[in-house]
């Protein structure tokens, strides 16, 4: 067996093993309520509550798309409707991976595609967006946490405090890489005189690495410009508060409420959300599917919600908040330009 047959029969073995667990966990989550009682409690709703929860769903949505705005408006003048795509074909992606972070990875050629900006700006783009991301969902999930881990368990509790110590971490890591790129360029300075010692491909070779060390100083500069700019923070945290925190937390008490479940102090319904959420950054399932529903609902009953009620709760807010636009989020994905798949600006 060659080395490539090994290491694609690995990534076989990982991707099975991976939704095993998301079937596993899924399975749980649905064991922990009567279907029957579940579908019951759902087609009691009344249509103002349902009205309800997709105007809250709208209105997360539309604040998710201005984060994304926030983000490119000091590289690029873009509008709402663009802004809704990049987002929706990044969340698209982000469920077929392992984490929500390395979904991301995708979003640089996302940008190129829809904007039509050099790699350099794209890359700042997407790492600024992330850094911010991270960096609000791990303090707000630490919140949740110190509110919440009196009454988890020792092993749920040390579960979500990883998650949101790499959530934390992830965020200043790729606020401080963005910032400081340029001290790469030595790198690149060494393999560019090397390279053009190569016969025949030295001067190639060389003449990218060259290409490496511009892009370098212009993505530290167009990420320095995003990630200086106390504007962006501002709308950022504004748009993402309320896509991330207010939205989901809003749906989940209009459930509540529909489904006559009393929870206090309301107020902690959104940040405990975000805590248990917070799961979906460990590489376990694609998007966290199955780990996150189970989490969440072991976090409420825990809390002291009944499981016959949370587990339809968590599941109508995750089809509505997270698989729904992802499932919208395929078909703009299918008008990616290829061209864009490539680094080079010139290209």
């Amino acid at each position: 067996m060659t080395d490539v047959d090994a290491n694609r029969l690995r990534d076989v073995a990982v991707t099975l093993a991976q939704y095993a667990i998301a079937l596993v966990t899924l399975a749980w989550a649905l064991s922990q309520t009567d279907p029957a009682e579940a579908l019951s409690l759902l087609a009691g709703l009344d249509a103002l509550t349902i009205l309800a929860l997709l105007g809250v769903t709208v209105l997360g949505l539309l604040a998710r798309f201005d984060t994304w705005q926030a983000a490119i408006g000091p590289v690029e003048s873009t509008d709402l409707r663009t802004a809704g795509r990049i987002d929706l074909i990044v969340n698209f992606v982000n469920q077929l991976l392992p984490s929500r972070l390395t979904g991301r990875l995708a979003a640089p050629f996302v940008l190129r595609s829809e904007l039509g900006v050099s790699y350099a700006d794209a890359t700042a783009v997407s790492g600024v967006h992330t850094a911010l991301y991270a960096l609000l969902y791990g303090a707000v999930a630490t919140v949740g946490l110190a509110f919440a881990v009196g009454r988890l368990s020792i092993g749920l509790a040390a579960v979500l405090a990883l998650s949101i110590g790499l959530y934390l971490a992830a965020g200043v890591s790729v606020l401080a890489a963005g910032t400081n790129l340029e001290r790469l360029d030595w790198v690149f300075g060494g393999m560019t005189r090397l390279l053009g010692y190569l016969p025949r491909v030295g001067d190639r070779l060389a003449a990218q690495a060259e290409d490496a060390v511009s892009f370098t100083a212009d993505a530290t500069d167009a990420f320095r410009s995003i990630a200086f700019d106390p504007g962006v923070w501002a709308r950022y945290a504004a748009g993402w508060t309320v896509a991330m925190v207010l939205a989901p937390g809003a749906r989940v008490l209009l459930l509540f409420s529909g489904f006559g479940v009393a929870f206090e102090p309301v107020a902690l319904v959104p940040v405990y959300l975000v805590m248990a959420y917070s799961v979906t950054l460990l590489p376990l399932t694609p998007g966290g599917f199955g780990v996150t529903e189970a989490t969440t609902t072991a976090v409420f009953v825990a809390l002291g919600v009944p499981s016959a009620a949370i587990v339809p709760v968590v599941f109508v807010d995750r089809f509505l908040g997270v698989y729904l636009p992802a499932l919208a989020g395929w078909y703009p994905s299918l008008g990616i330009d290829r061209a864009s798949l490539r680094t080079g600006d010139g290209e």
